[in-house]
């Protein structure tokens, strides 16, 4: 922490750390304002004196926390802080720049509401910022989210109302281990009691979110990310094959999760998978890698990656 704050600046940063972290020591706190632990007390009391109802428990377990149902001053932000918002916001939600968009108005009143020495910036940073719009974006209905979140929170099961990209839809009983946000995609990891599987469903595309009574428990070693990545290859309704002729540790950098598991084979290495979309697959993805390959398995793959070929050889084709 910069050495020139003044103590009421101190004493805001403290408040600032004990809501988010209830049960801080005098130690911890005095290495977060970088100061003594007496001097770290001492902005305790500063708050006490403001009114600000500060409790301290003693033992191992103790550490000071604000009592439930304190009321709190405004928020406050560093400039650091404020600008980091607004450039977090600006880059998950581009259309933020605009009047009438929800989290642009949210973002508007947090800006609004800085002091003028810190705000000044902010709000230039919005007004002159531009976003490119990411396209492969695709952000879902806030209620949704905050449904499964809960669920998720809750470690309790829900039955969801699911539109696949071909338009069919289908209800299913599901865990829900953990939202996971992932380039732009709002993703439920789940396991799904209709296929008995780990399932990655898309939650712009989830309709409906209705709790059951059923509890449940994720898997203790469990890594959202991680799982995310394995699973996201799997499941979908066109099965892929794809055999590589090179080593895996070439061709590996060149694959995304999505696209399914590599595994060795022989001199080369094999891509089993599955997709909804095999002109995608063939267009965005295999078209990609820069290594020879045939298509194995996969009907639906198998003409998406001829009907690509076709068109490349038609570009090539003499003008007659």
């Amino acid at each position: 922490m910069p050495s020139e704050l003044s103590p009421t600046a101190r004493a805001l940063r403290a408040l600032e750390v004990l809501q988010a972290r209830p049960g801080t020591t005098a130690g911890q706190l005095a290495e977060w304002l970088g100061v003594t632990e007496r001097a770290a007390r001492r902005y305790v009391g500063i708050l006490r004196e403001a009114g600000i109802q500060v409790e301290s428990t003693r033992g191992p377990h103790g550490g000071y926390r604000l009592r439930r149902g304190t009321r709190l001053p405004p928020v406050v932000f560093t400039q650091a802080e404020a600008l980091g918002l607004v450039m977090a916001v600006l880059d998950g939600q581009p259309a933020a720049t605009e009047a009438d968009d929800p989290v642009g108005t949210a973002l508007g009143k947090v800006v609004q509401a800085l002091p003028e020495n810190v705000g000044r910036q902010a709000a230039a940073l919005r007004e002159h910022a531009k976003a490119a719009p990411d396209r492969h974006a695709a952000r879902p209905d806030p209620a949704i989210t905050g449904a499964l979140v809960a669920a998720v929170a809750a470690r309790r099961r829900v039955l969801i109302t699911y539109r696949g990209e071909t338009g069919s839809a289908w209800k299913s009983e599901v865990d829900p281990w953990a939202v996971v946000v992932r380039h732009g995609r709002w993703y439920l990891l789940c396991r799904s009691h209709r296929v008995d599987a780990i399932r990655t469903y898309r939650v712009d595309r989830v309709r409906t979110v209705g709790q059951t009574a059923h509890e449940f428990e994720p898997p203790d070693d469990l890594d959202p990310v991680a799982a995310l990545e394995e699973n996201l290859g799997t499941g979908w309704e066109f099965p892929t094959e794809v055999v590589f002729d090179a080593p895996l540790t070439e061709v590996a950098p060149w694959i995304r999760p999505p696209m399914g598991r590599l595994q060795p084979l022989g001199d080369g290495c094999v891509l089993i998978g599955s997709t909804s979309n095999p002109a995608m697959y063939a267009q965005e993805w295999l078209a990609t890698v820069p290594f020879a390959f045939r298509v194995q398995g996969g009907e639906e793959l198998k003409a998406a990656v001829a009907e690509v070929a076709a068109r490349f050889a038609a570009a090539l084709a003499p003008i007659s």
